[in-house]
């Protein structure tokens, strides 16, 4: 059984949780999330605390349990405090703008990058290169910043490219000359 299957969710206050037919969706004042969840899982509402159990004890239903739990405590989170992820962009004549729906990214090639802002996500960008996703969904902001540092990581000589802050980039030695 799993430990973290078996803790509860507190609902704070402002949040409404609704399931319905194996979708359970969380409304908070940040924005509203749906989820569907395995037939295997069932969850509960009881004074302001989610309980999820099983309701098989097969393989599959004992590996979806924890992970069901935490992807509705996410919800809950997110909902009533939004996610948000730091980006940092090192090197000469590299910056980010947002223009509308899209981040435009000047990353060193001949070429500028616009990549989409999804529904649901904030981006804002300070200085030129300190980027900042912000949204409910902990996925959705997870995936558009690993997204944005996939154009370009940071490389281990310079420590040039984007970076997620608090990311450890390891520096490696430079060749030397004889």
């Amino acid at each position: 059984m799993s430990r973290i299957g078996k803790l509860p969710v507190e609902i704070p206050s402002g949040v409404t949780i609704t399931v319905e037919n194996n979708t359970v969706s969380v409304k908070g004042p940040k924005g509203e999330l749906t989820q569907r969840i395995s037939p295997f899982i069932s969850v509960n509402i009881e004074d302001k605390i989610i309980s999820v159990s099983q309701l098989e004890s097969t393989r599959d239903a004992k590996a979806i349990y924890g992970t069901t739990r935490s992807l509705i405590a996410n919800m809950v989170q997110g909902v009533s405090a939004n996610f948000s992820k730091d980006l940092l962009i090192e090197g000469v004549g590299f910056r980010a703008t947002v223009k509308g729906k899209v981040i435009d990214l000047e990353l060193g090639y001949s070429h500028p990058i616009e990549h989409p802002i999804p529904d649901g996500v904030a981006v804002t960008v300070a200085d030129n290169v300190k980027i900042h996703v912000e949204g409910p969904d902990k996925q959705k902001v997870g995936q558009l910043a690993a997204e944005i540092k996939n154009y370009y990581p940071a490389e281990p000589y310079k420590g040039k490219g984007v970076r997620i802050v608090g990311e450890y980039v390891r520096r490696k030695e430079g060749k030397k000359s004889a």
